[in-house]
């Protein structure tokens, strides 16, 4: 098996009410519109422009703080194991993470982004933004 090693810097940071695991939600849906900011690096904030107007957006992440557990977890709400892929567990071989959030404000020439239903831990390393749609 072929295993290249991929690494990617962070382009910015998550900031959110929350501050240890256990107290974030399980997912955005769940987050009852808390709000969060990001942060973008100076040297990107340009890249922001354009995300204006947009109600939602995808914020990938890297789950920092979570531990690498075997590839069977046993999902909250369920009654037996399944492999971690079909789970939304944060614990995961590259603890990368996925969150649709509410776009509240977009200031490229600050670099910052206000946002909502963050279910994420304060400090979370920001990997890439897309837009949930171009309309």
């Amino acid at each position: 098996m072929n295993r290249k090693r991929i690494e990617f810097q962070p382009i910015g940071t998550i900031r959110t009410p929350w501050r240890r695991r256990g107290e974030a939600p399980r997912q955005t849906g769940l987050a009852g519109g808390a709000e969060g900011t990001v942060e973008i690096h100076p040297d990107l904030a340009e890249g922001l422009e354009g995300l204006e107007g947009l109600e939602r957006i995808w914020l990938i992440w890297q789950s920092d703080r979570c531990s690498r557990r075997p590839l069977k977890v046993k999902p909250p709400f369920d009654t037996s194991p399944k492999g971690v892929f079909a789970t939304r567990s944060p614990a995961r071989p590259n603890c990368i993470a996925l969150s649709c959030v509410r776009l509240l404000e977009a200031d490229a020439a600050a670099g910052r982004l206000k946002v909502a239903d963050v279910d994420m831990l304060d400090g979370s390393p920001l990997v890439d933004i897309k837009p949930t749609s171009l309309s």
